[in-house]
């Protein structure tokens, strides 16, 4: 969604998903004189939404991504969890599912915050967890307990997997239904995460020989080819008789394409070009498409989706699939690569697959960026080069993580004009020049070039399966001047591929990974194999070249082939071998090179690649357990110097020894053992060695019997502890550790090795006394060693916080969550529920070196099945404050009354053409940003008078609306209701904002405003009956302060039958409050001096007592 400069506006896609607003001073009691709580950081640490884990353990992150909070699920109030971050991701892994991650049986993006905190997860995983279960065997007994613990959205018969959805208030039912303990429940193969995908975003079939392949007859026809993408407009000229068959996996209403992305992908791949007399017609206008909608309207689907389509795409008959689409590729096989690698496999499709826009790092750069699927061995994965055969500047180069050479070949993708879905997205943000055709750039372009050639070479080849048509294709390929990691064998030349006969069969070597040191490496050599499909035999004369990984000629020999030529009889193969020695090496990393064969006129281009470990040394950890005591020892080296800087090592073992390989480098050295991973009962044994240099084979002995746990205690021996975590971080890093536990005698600790400079630690607890109160405490020093503190907390080192908290329906429960902050760390404390309305008592550390934020949660009048709490409305004070011990301070959560507020963070506002609201429409009296389960929702936006859309956004900044560019008149409207089970007041609200808007070049913000009333009521929303009240009154937004031109308030005592004008007077309104058990509705209207108006009713606002 469009952002604000400032970052601070957020897709607000669940209940507990509203940043605060700048809120009112707590008030301090006590000491005359002294001054309200300290802000020092507005907005900081404040829980902005939580994400739910497939655990079923939720974790409060805030407006930046950071985890601030984790709430363990009903039953699972003892299970440990880490908190690491790596290379700018940050994971939260309970103990119970770290071996399963470890081994790779389940996907570790279901526990990266990083990653399921991105937009199109979140909104995506909105519902419930989404996630793609594989089978092994029969599996009858696992697939039943998968089925009976979630939804299936989808059976996805070629893995074997059912795409699921765990329900939202229990995706712990799904976990314990794949898992035993520690391990995966039998029958479960793998645990996906059903991620999100996107689409990867004039005369370019000349550029690649389509015109001869023309000529010789040969246009693809009768070659099927799956467009799988955002659907296609079949009613376009280009495509009508071209779509065969359409079919949606998407939760889009329909096949058609309102993206505009699939359209234009079809039509490069077997667009007829009638629009524009055959000037843009596609590579292979004599195939069929068929129209495999897997991306929604948004231009993203999920995994399942695609995977769907693939399936439908295989039984549809398709010879060849495009896949102009992908995302982040990480080690291990994911569910697309897989589907990919065994349809090509079994059933012969090619699949062309783009891969990505994430950029050229380099001739050789060790670290690729081709996207999943394109990562896939079988994929034909292409990259993009422009009318002059440059590598694209956005085209993602590789190798992938096994070493292999990505992509395979290249075709242009700058500047490609092909057919427009009229009306689209893509449409109404570029443009149709000339009409019904617009001009893009990007891989998903490349890639349809690729598949309408492989078309037209199934034409000629109507036997031949996936491996030869891709063979042909990146043997042919017209050559470059870039690595094979840039661009494969070279730019896709149908016109040479059409005649060739002869083909290398494995048409790339991968030599993975020749371990360090290097001088006595042996030479490996593979076979290269060329097929002659002619009738004569051919003699091809053989070259190589190759570079290092700084895009250097490769040292003389590093490469060498068994022969100078070979001759490939008619009909028959012939091979010769290909050695790579690097031992002659002196770089290390990915080395890569071309063998070019020529003969008989033709030329034959492979490529080859190998990675040269860098210099590695074995660390062997040798564990000692306590006396009779067997352990799971989970353990991660993670380098912050060297040539593995910023890698992770990871290993699980319930063995005494283990062998870790790593290179050369400083490592932090973490390890977590416990007797049982699913409980703490028994203890957590956490040693570290912040500092461990590998410049030769280590040997590390961690030894449990050394550690010791901290002593921290509060002032009340009587309150009980429920939650203690230790995390230490350095200054040199971006690394940081936690393990969090129920209580400090849980928690462990002992420091490994010497001491260490720039180590710095967090101790955190929280004891919970009686229904209304608790103790959270959180400190932090610069220390030298990994150590357990001691420290007993006195009353006056600790501030009390005493929250009022409302309950708008009778008979509720709620929680207020605390936030804390040090230089050295974070709290992650976890709610305590209590009835409503109430107090909650608070007492934190206080002084200047501690800031507080404060969250408060309404939960429903039932639990769910399973005892876990069902948050029905979410308010925030987002600033962190500085507290001082000894002295008590108020704020109050959830009070009447509640109605829109606006400040610099909310608003409606506009990017380029897209209109969006984010606005809390029912913040509460004492200005706290809140969100609040609606019963129902619509809001419409008109434009000139006329209706441009409706949704059911309730101005969360979910669903924009696409406008023209030009300047307009506007009028957004929206209308909310709450049930009686969330509020009884404030039971709707009606708001209408006009203004007028034209395109922006950057987040704008709209001309609106909104009215704040004072009204004094208890915390249930009543007020004295009849009373005659004066209540400030404040504007804010763009008619605020000067800008106001004119204001009217109007009050109802019937619900809206009739209205009396209150007279507004030196920032208040005069009325009187409602009868006994009766209610007050407001109406306002607000115009400033520009003339853009607002107009808000609030229904029920409060009631009289």
């Amino acid at each position: 969604m469009p952002r604000k400069p400032n970052n601070l506006i957020r897709a607000c896609l669940a209940l507990t998903t509203t940043t605060a607003l700048t809120s009112l001073a707590l008030v301090q009691t006590g000491e005359a004189g002294a001054t309200a709580s300290e802000v020092v950081s507005p907005g900081a640490l404040t829980p902005d939404h939580s994400i739910t884990l497939i655990t079923g353990d939720r974790v409060s992150v805030d407006a930046k991504g950071k985890v601030v909070g984790v709430r363990r699920a009903e039953g699972r109030e003892h299970v440990p969890f880490q908190v690491r971050t790596v290379r700018g991701h940050t994971l939260v892994v309970p103990t119970d599912a770290a071996a399963l991650v470890a081994s790779g049986r389940i996907d570790q993006r279901l526990f990266d915050i990083t990653e399921l905190n991105k937009t199109a997860n979140r909104a995506d995983q909105h519902d419930g967890v989404k996630v793609i279960i594989g089978f092994k065997g029969t599996a009858s007994a696992a697939r039943k307990d998968v089925r009976d613990a979630a939804t299936v959205r989808r059976t996805l018969k070629s893995l074997d997997a059912d795409a699921v959805r765990a329900p939202k208030q229990d995706p712990g039912r799904l976990w314990k239904a794949v898992t035993e303990g520690d391990k995966a429940a039998p029958g479960v193969a793998h645990v996906w995460l059903d991620a999100v995908r996107k689409a990867s975003d004039d005369k370019s079939g000349p550029q690649i020989g389509a015109p001869t392949a023309w000529k010789a007859g040969y246009t693809g026809k009768g070659v099927r080819i799956a467009v799988l993408d955002t659907g296609v407009d079949y009613h376009h000229p280009d495509l009508k008789h071209q779509v065969i068959a359409s079919k949606n996996f998407t939760d889009s209403p329909d096949a058609d394409d309102h993206y505009g992305h699939g359209t234009h992908a079809a039509s490069i791949a077997a667009g007829t070009g009638a629009q524009s007399g055959g000037k843009y017609a596609g590579v292979a206008p004599g195939a069929k498409i068929l129209n495999g909608k897997v991306l929604g309207d948004d231009g993203s689907g999920d995994d399942s989706a695609i995977i769907a389509g693939m399936d439908w795409a295989a039984e549809q008959g398709a010879d060849i699939v495009n896949l102009s689409l992908g995302g982040a590729d990480y080690p291990g096989i994911d569910p697309l690569e897989a589907e990919v690698d065994k349809l090509s496999e079994e059933r012969g499709i090619l699949f062309a697959v783009a891969s990505g826009n994430e950029g050229n790092l380099g001739p050789n750069s060790s670290t690729g960026t081709v996207g999943s699927p394109g990562s896939a061995p079988d994929a034909l994965t292409v990259g993009a080069v422009d009318g002059k055969d440059r590598i694209a500047d956005f085209s993602s180069t590789g190798p992938v993580y096994d070493g292999s050479v990505k992509p395979d070949v290249t075709a242009p993708g700058v500047d490609i004009t092909a057919a427009a879905a009229p009306g689209s997205i893509l449409d109404q943000e570029v443009g149709e020049k000339p009409a019904g055709y617009l001009t893009i750039s990007g891989t998903s372009m490349a890639t349809p070039h690729v598949a309408g050639a492989a078309a037209i070479l199934k034409q000629e080849h109507p036997d031949w399966g996936y491996a030869q048509l891709k063979a042909v294709l990146m043997g042919s390929a017209k050559a470059g001047d870039y690595t094979p990691y840039q661009q494969g064998t070279g730019r896709v030349a149908v016109d040479k591929a059409i005649k060739q006969t002869v083909f290398a069969e494995q048409p790339s070597l991968a030599y993975g990974v020749q371990q360090w040191p290097h001088t006595d490496d042996s030479p490996v050599t593979k076979q290269l194999t060329y097929r002659n499909t002619g009738t004569t035999d051919l003699t091809l004369k053989l070259s190589s070249t190759s570079v290092d990984p700084d895009g250097k000629k490769a040292p003389a020999g590093f490469f060498t082939l068994g022969a100078g030529s070979v001759t490939v009889p008619a009909g028959g193969t012939a091979s010769v071998g290909v050695t790579v020695h690097t031992k002659l090496g002196a770089a290390t990393g990915p080395y890569a090179g071309y063998v070019v064969a020529t003969g008989g006129g033709q030329t034959v281009r492979s490529t080859m690649g190998v990675q040269r470990e860098p210099q590695s040394y074995n660390v062997t950890l040798q564990y000692r357990n306590r006396p009779g005591q067997t352990s799971t020892h989970l353990t991660s080296l993670t380098a912050f110097e060297g040539l593995g800087s910023g890698d992770e090592y990871d290993s699980q073992t319930s063995d005494d020894t283990v062998t870790m390989r790593v290179p050369k480098g400083t490592y932090i050295l973490d390890s977590v053992s416990l007797k049982d991973v699913t409980s703490d009962a028994g203890g957590i044994d956490w040693l570290s060695r912040p500092s461990l240099k590998v410049d030769k084979d280590v040997s590390v002995t961690i030894d449990l019997n050394t550690t010791k746990a901290s002593d921290i205690t509060v002032p009340n021996a009587s309150a009980t502890q429920v939650a203690a975590g230790i995390g230490y971080a350095s200054a040199s890093l971006s690394t940081d550790f936690s393990v969090y536990a129920t209580s400090f005698a849980d928690l462990r600790i002992a420091h490994l090795g010497p001491a260490v400079q720039g180590l710095s630690e967090t101790w955190t607890g929280q004891w919970e006394q009686g229904a209304n109160a608790e103790y959270d405490v959180l400190t932090g020093a610069d220390v030298t060693t990994f150590k357990p503190l001691t420290k007993h907390y006195k009353a006056s080192e600790l501030a009390t916080i005493k929250a009022n908290l409302g309950s708008p329906a009778p008979n509720r429960t709620g929680a207020v969550t605390l936030s804390g902050e040090t230089e050295y760390g974070i709290t992650l404390i976890e709610p305590i529920t209590q009835r409503l309305p109430g107090t909650r008592t608070l007492h934190v550390s206080g002084g200047n070196s501690v800031a507080w934020a404060l969250s408060f949660d309404q939960y429903g009048p039932k639990p769910d099945e399973f005892g876990y709490p069902v948050g029905v409305a979410h308010y925030i004070d987002g600033d962190m404050r500085i507290y001082q011990g000894g002295r008590t301070y108020t704020t109050t959560f959830d009070n009447a009354m509640f109605a829109p507020m606006l400040n610099s963070d909310y608003g409606l506002y506009r990017e380029g053409n897209a209109i969006t609201g984010l606005v809390p429409l029912v913040a509460d009296g004492d200005g706290h940003a809140g969100s609040s389960d609606f019963s129902s929702v619509r809001t419409t936006l008109y434009r000139n008078g006329r209706k441009i859309g409706a949704t059911t956004d309730p101005l969360f900044g979910q669903k924009p609306f696409t406008v023209p560019s030009a300047k307009a008149s506007y009028r957004l409207t929206t209308t909310v209701t709450r049930s009686p089970d969330v509020a009884r007041v404030s039971s709707r609200i009606d708001a209408a904002w006009t203004f007028t808007s034209k395109k922006t070049s950057d987040v704008t913000d709209l001309p609106t405003s909104v009215l704040r009333i004072a009204a004094h009521t208890d915390l249930t929303g009543h007020a004295p009956a009849r009373r005659k009240v004066t209540a400030p009154v404040t504007v804010q937004g763009s008619a605020a302060g000067r800008n106001l031109k004119a204001l009217a308030v109007y009050v109802s005592y019937d619900d809206g039958k009739h209205w009396t004008k209150t007279v507004v007077s030196h920032g208040h309104i005069t009325y009187k409050n409602p009868a006994k058990r009766k209610s007050i509705s407001f109406r306002y209207t607000i115009t400033d001096k520009k003339g853009n108006t607002s107009a808000v009713t609030i229904h029920d606002a409060y009631f009289g007592k």
